[in-house]
């Protein structure tokens, strides 16, 4: 005899609903620490132990960490300190093998083999879903590992320890993870919250000149779509930035680190099922360019052009104002940021500039209608469905006029 369910399923009701048809609906709570620290692994620096025994304090944890090889050659002494930290924490983690070098850059994301053996370093350790999966390095390397973690035993659970100022202030702290595929930018991944995020700001100080100030772009754009004091604030101090001053540059990955976080949690769609992307302002031709020179462009520099692009664009189409274009101008070449390559003005066979291929492939990633940001004030922003090639054209020409000037 069969024992009635004490909870069933909800049917669907309302006109038209099938009769055999129920609605399945559960939710699930996320929640992930966010640590700013220094020296992280100095054996009497108890975060990243907190971190990874906060729900369970009593267990031996085994751990993989996989750490980029340009972190690698910049911090010779990192692995050894690693190991030193682990044994002093031997009650509550234990590496179960030496540290893991992964190709740093953009490299790691094209080469679809640093994943797949990676993926089979992890199973020939036996990692399950109670172990974690360490990724050391910047956003590439984080990207990569995240995605491995994410699609084995469909999730394992990663922590990230971001090493540069793009990947500490703005995705580290978020829960996309992917690689490059069919010469698409992030078109394989899944959406997978880490474990835990570090933020060592002493890895900021091993960082070059470049790649320093290719984080910032990502703080002056979620200034521009988030909050008009934060951009006050970037002027103010511009010139701190600018000669990468620790004090300023702590301050600016963390307040930019802050409204990314304030984004994700509170605009409704932390898993981008709708078309909006604010956090995407300025990327739709960032990306494009990445790839039409193979990433000789760093993400950062691109986020940079493809601000000053679109701030252009909507002073061409009625949106923003010249006088809030011409700040935000000021801002970019005060930090450094040449805002204007070559690429931009590449032709496809067919004749067509090849920078609006942007539009399309960012409309596919957005999985249907497209949706671009624009400002129409510093720290406001709009939804448009449309961008005119004519207008891009002018705003592109408008660019190579404009940075050739002092």
């Amino acid at each position: 005899m069969s024992v009635p369910l004490p909870i069933r399923p909800e049917p669907v009701r309302g006109p038209g609903a099938a009769p055999d048809c129920y609605l399945q609906r559960f939710s699930v709570p996320y929640e992930f620490p966010v640590y700013f620290t220094h020296d992280l692994f100095e054996p009497g620096n108890p975060v990243f132990r907190e971190a990874l025994t906060r729900r369970e304090p009593d267990t031996v944890h085994r751990v993989v960490m996989c750490c980029d090889d340009g972190v690698l050659s910049a911090c010779a002494g990192l692995v050894g300190k690693i190991e030193a930290y682990v044994a002093r924490h031997a009650k509550n983690l234990v590496l179960a093998a030496p540290v893991i070098p992964v190709t740093g850059g953009e490299r790691a994301k094209n080469d679809e083999g640093v994943a797949n053996a990676l993926q089979k370093r992890l199973v020939e350790l036996g990692v399950d879903r109670h172990s974690f999966v360490v990724g050391i390095g910047g956003g590439a390397v984080l990207d990569l590992v995240g995605y491995v973690a994410a699609t084995l035993h469909r999730g394992v659970r990663h922590v990230r320890v971001p090493t540069t100022v793009l990947a500490q202030a703005d995705s580290g702290v978020g829960v996309k993870n992917g690689v490059n595929a069919f010469g698409v930018k992030n078109l394989v991944g899944a959406f997978a919250p880490p474990f835990a995020v570090l933020n060592d700001l002493d890895f900021i100080c091993t960082l070059s000149r470049r790649d320093k100030r290719a984080g910032l772009a990502e703080a002056v754009k979620v200034a521009l779509i988030r909050d008009q004091r934060f951009f006050e604030w970037l002027e103010g101090n511009a010139a701190a930035l600018a000669n990468f001053e620790p004090a300023a540059m702590a301050s600016a990955v963390r307040r930019c680190a802050e409204l990314h976080m304030a984004h994700i949690a509170t605009c409704g769609d932390p898993f981008e099922t709708s078309n909006a992307r604010p956090l995407d302002y300025g990327h739709w031709s960032a990306h494009k360019l990445e790839g039409l020179t193979r990433n000789d462009v760093r993400h950062g520099e691109a986020v940079a052009i493809g601000i000053a692009l679109d701030a252009h664009y909507a002073v061409r189409a009625g949106h923003l104002s010249a006088f809030a274009e011409a700040r935000i101008f000021r801002l970019l070449k005060t930090l450094g940021f040449g805002l204007w390559h070559p690429a931009l003005e590449a032709r496809l066979p067919d004749g067509q500039a090849a920078i609006l291929a942007g539009l399309r492939e960012f409309r596919e990633h957005l999985g249907g209608e497209l949706a671009i940001t624009l400002l129409t004030a510093i720290g406001a922003v709009i939804e448009v469905h449309e961008m005119d090639p004519a207008l891009v054209a002018d705003s592109i020409s408008w660019l190579k006029r404009r940075d050739a000037l002092p």
